[in-house]
């Protein structure tokens, strides 16, 4: 009893300190922080699945994830700040975004996921992963009931792909954009824009947990959670009055396996009042809720690999995945170029929307400062905080239509 006891307690604290001594790592040494920590804690997860661990460590790898979400999500969209400016060049790059994600992920799915166990469930988690990254990606293998290795498997599918969609983008991807759009790069930029891509240059360089150890980093902390659970324990509310009012067997509606449909109205109740308090003024002063949202998802990842027996990755088998999986990505990148052509988004805005919807903002600065456009981060970093929002909308809508073809 005390070993079970000391077990849980040694693998808890594994699960949530490793997160932050990867982050510590990333800031001290520019190679790691150029690899990502989630990348970094998905190795790490590999490592731990393929050792010898006690078998307390099966019961917390089904806990975390299923508490993780719930609280990252309005905790991220919380921090989110939609702003009002170029409301024109964001609806325009949104709608792109949404429409080359949609048309990609059908004609992948009819081309290579119709066969699939669970393929219009990965079809739909696709949308959302292309259309605001890991955070969707996450939400929707949750409210989808995708198994563990099948999101593992297409977690690291999906690194060697996007490494390979980086590769392209940096090798000439950009300048071929910009040849295509007849562009040249834009070196001209207003004070206002200068002064606000100054302060995302600072974001982003600085620790985002430093002053957290102290009476008003506690303070907000209490605030932030405080909050989130208000949010959780509604959607929980507005999930069952769901299911209550479609006449659903309420005794299995938290069960996936005896046909249980919880989970996606509960995201959807998260994100659409996690959206609602981003706009409220006392919670945009919660300026730290977007990166604890971001540390959970960072436990998330360890444990979501730590499930992964490398074993059982069969990549023969998963020839499809990887082609359904390829295909969202190369497609909706080059349908979301011409529409944004048609359009008239110049073409700079149209990569770092694509970079930001595929892999979520924090990759932006890097290909902003690639393109020699700090102009282009702020309009990046907007079309990502948009596609957090509207992914999970996207990604539950896609996997029901797919289940119609």
């Amino acid at each position: 009893m005390l070993l079970s006891v000391f077990n849980y307690v040694w693998l808890v604290a594994l699960f949530c300190l490793v997160p932050a001594g990867v982050l510590w790592l990333c800031r001290k040494y520019p190679i790691l922080d150029k690899i990502g920590p989630v990348m970094i804690l998905y190795a790490i997860g590999l490592v731990i699945a393929n050792i010898p661990m006690p078998a307390e460590i099966v019961k917390l790898q089904g806990i975390i994830p299923t508490i993780m979400i719930p609280l990252a999500i309005p905790m991220m969209l919380f921090g989110c700040t939609f702003k009002t400016s170029e409301i024109s060049l964001q609806a325009r790059i949104i709608a792109s975004g949404v429409i080359s994600v949609s048309l990609a992920v059908v004609g992948g799915y009819l081309l290579f996921g119709k066969d699939l166990p669970q393929g219009a469930e990965i079809g739909g988690m696709l949308a959302g992963k292309c259309t605001g990254g890991t955070l969707n990606a996450v939400a929707l293998k949750e409210s989808l009931h995708i198994d563990n290795l099948t999101y593992l498997s297409i977690t690291i599918y999906d690194i060697i792909i996007c490494f390979l969609y980086f590769v392209f983008l940096l090798g000439g991807g950009i300048r071929l954009f910009r040849w295509l759009y007849g562009e040249k790069t834009r070196l001209n930029i207003s004070e206002e824009d200068a002064a606000e891509i100054k302060r995302e240059m600072a974001a982003v360089k600085e620790n985002p947990y430093k002053g957290l150890n102290s009476k008003k980093g506690y303070t907000q902390m209490g605030k932030i959670l405080c909050l989130t659970i208000f949010v959780v324990v509604v959607s929980f509310g507005l999930a069952y009055l769901v299911g209550w009012l479609a006449g659903a067997d309420l005794a299995n509606f938290m069960n996936e396996k005896k046909g249980g449909w919880f989970m996606a109205p509960f995201i959807l109740a998260i994100t659409t009042l996690g959206i609602g308090f981003s706009f409220w003024k006392p919670v945009r002063k919660l300026h730290r809720s977007y990166d604890l949202g971001m540390y959970l998802i960072y436990i998330f990842s360890l444990a979501i690999a730590s499930m992964a027996d490398l074993s059982n990755l069969r990549i023969m088998e998963n020839l499809h995945i990887i082609a359904f999986l390829s295909f969202a990505i190369f497609v909706s990148l080059f349908i979301h170029a011409i529409i944004c052509r048609f359009l008239k988004v110049n073409a700079d805005s149209m990569v770092i929307s694509s970079v930001a919807f595929i892999n979520s903002p924090p990759f932006v600065p890097m290909i902003s400062n690639a393109m020699k456009n700090r102009a282009a981060l702020v309009t990046g970093i907007s079309s990502g905080l948009i596609g957090y929002a509207v992914g999970n909308y996207l990604g539950i809508l896609i996997a029901k239509l797919l289940h119609l073809l």
